[in-house]
């Protein structure tokens, strides 16, 4: 039964978004910035520039790229910062650009007893801010780093210039329900050894985790899938870690926070995959009434929960144009 219910979650089906959008055609990735002298935001480079901070919250990896005013970028689960390389090869020209790994994801090295929940994650990177000598930073979230960049809004609003916010949890959708079927098979202990298969089969990792988060599941790589499972399913320990991450989801991690947000004075642009099965339009539709200073949503018809990777060309358009440089 647990193994049906990840397949069921991993190849959930499509859900058709025409929602008055042009229809975006997905493109190669990377393509160079012409200001990065040919060095291309690939594996091999994530790997060379990963960083660590030493803070209270364990040995937290990131990788940085550009210079000027702070730019952050909150990755889902099960990915890392490597899910925002096409957006920081565009942006670097622009922003400090800071992709962080998440506590019980990717490299970051938490302690053994270290709270995994949103809020601790919200906590860690104030830390980590603090420790990179940024005192406010624009904010650019997926999935489950959406209920971090929320809660860190709402704990420490004058560090937030803006927030860009793509496919992620809101309060009245937190955990979704196409995400319960992860948190029950972390609950069983079975959500490591099932990902862990993807590391050998190319080919389930696309049938099944691929297609249900990618337009072009043939695009999620060996070289990828191994920089995003590889960390996840390395010891016992990031093993439990991984399930952690995943029970502490559950419950909603955003209750109650609605009322911050509506204090607000961020600015903040929603642009939503409207063919995700796990996050619906209505959710983007939820921020865009919540936040007093919203820009609007900008659905892309074509786009899943990670459309980020597929279309980085996107987030750096609305990235721009947010942060006033369009």
């Amino acid at each position: 039964m647990k193994r049906r219910q990840f397949l069921q979650w991993s190849g959930a089906g499509l859900m058709v978004g025409a929602l008055g959008s042009q229809i975006l055609r997905a493109a190669p990735l990377p393509v160079p910035h012409p200001g990065m002298a040919g060095k291309t935001v690939d594996e091999a480079w994530f790997r060379a520039s990963r960083r660590y901070a030493e803070l209270p919250f364990g040995r937290i990896a990131y990788v940085e790229r550009g210079a000027g005013p702070a730019a952050v970028f909150l990755h889902g689960a099960p990915l890392n910062g490597f899910q925002w390389r096409g957006a920081l090869e565009r942006l670097a020209a622009h922003r400090r650009c800071i992709a962080p790994d998440l506590m019980g994801l990717g490299y970051s090295e938490a302690p053994e007893h270290q709270s995994l929940a949103a809020e601790a994650q919200a906590a860690m990177l104030a830390s980590l801010l603090d420790s990179l000598s940024v005192e406010s930073a624009d904010i650019v979230a997926s999935d489950c780093g959406s209920a971090v960049a929320q809660l860190f809004l709402a704990r420490y609003p004058s560090r937030v210039r803006s927030l860009l916010l793509t496919n992620g949890d809101v309060e009245i959708d937190s955990p979704p329900a196409g995400v319960k079927p992860v948190i029950e098979m972390s609950r069983a202990g079975t959500l490591a050894d099932a990902t862990a298969r993807w590391l050998t089969d190319t080919a389930l990792a696309r049938s099944t985790f691929g297609a249900a988060v990618y337009v072009r599941p043939a695009g999620l790589t060996a070289d990828a899938i191994a920089y995003y499972v590889t960390p996840l399913v390395s010891s016992p320990l990031r093993r439990a870690q991984y399930h952690a991450f995943h029970l502490a989801l559950d419950p909603n991690p955003l209750a109650g926070i609605e009322a911050a947000l509506k204090q607000s004075r961020v600015p903040v642009r929603m642009v939503w995959g409207a063919s995700d099965t796990i996050f619906k339009p209505s959710d983007a539709d939820y921020l865009d009434h919540v936040f007093p200073q919203s820009r609007g949503v900008r659905y892309v018809p074509e786009g899943k929960l990670f459309f980020q990777e597929e279309f980085p060309e996107v987030i750096a358009e609305e990235a721009k144009r947010l942060w006033g440089l369009a």
